[in-house]
């Protein structure tokens, strides 16, 4: 979910050419399937068209220093550094987030709450790519 509102924003802001935008797990559940159905639903109901595919992270993803690389959750933290180490631009998605009351994504799977969990990551994401574009002065 958070990939394609992220990629929406960057290219509703023409600055596709600036950002690569991707989106990977911690574990290898569901690779190379589509997201959940109820991801794809509020995606499109919010006009987002999103077509990605479940990955895992590997080491050249956390290779560069530069990268942001944005977990949802406590739990997605300590998997990353304990595979990979300490990154300096490792963050949960809701630090960035302006109107949020908790620091980890729910996952609606769980759950049926896509639309709370769109709106908890939509507000991420804006306060994330504000935050990139004042740092890298985007």
């Amino acid at each position: 979910m958070a990939e394609g509102i992220f990629q929406q924003m960057v290219d509703d802001a023409g600055l596709s050419e600036q950002f690569e935008v991707d989106s990977a797990g911690t574990s290898s559940w569901h690779i190379g399937e589509r997201a959940h159905s109820g991801t794809r639903r509020v995606l499109a109901k919010n006009g987002i068209t999103y077509h990605g595919r479940a990955r895992r992270i590997k080491p050249s993803d956390m290779a560069d220093e530069k990268t942001y690389v944005i977990a949802m959750d406590e739990s997605n933290m300590v998997d990353l550094r304990e595979q990979y180490g300490d990154h300096p631009r490792l963050y949960r998605l809701l630090d960035f987030a302006s109107n949020s009351p908790v620091l980890d994504v729910p996952d609606p799977y769980y759950n049926g709450n896509f639309e709370h969990v769109y709106g908890l990551v939509r507000d991420g994401c804006q306060g994330l790519f504000s935050t990139i574009r004042q740092q890298e002065g985007i």
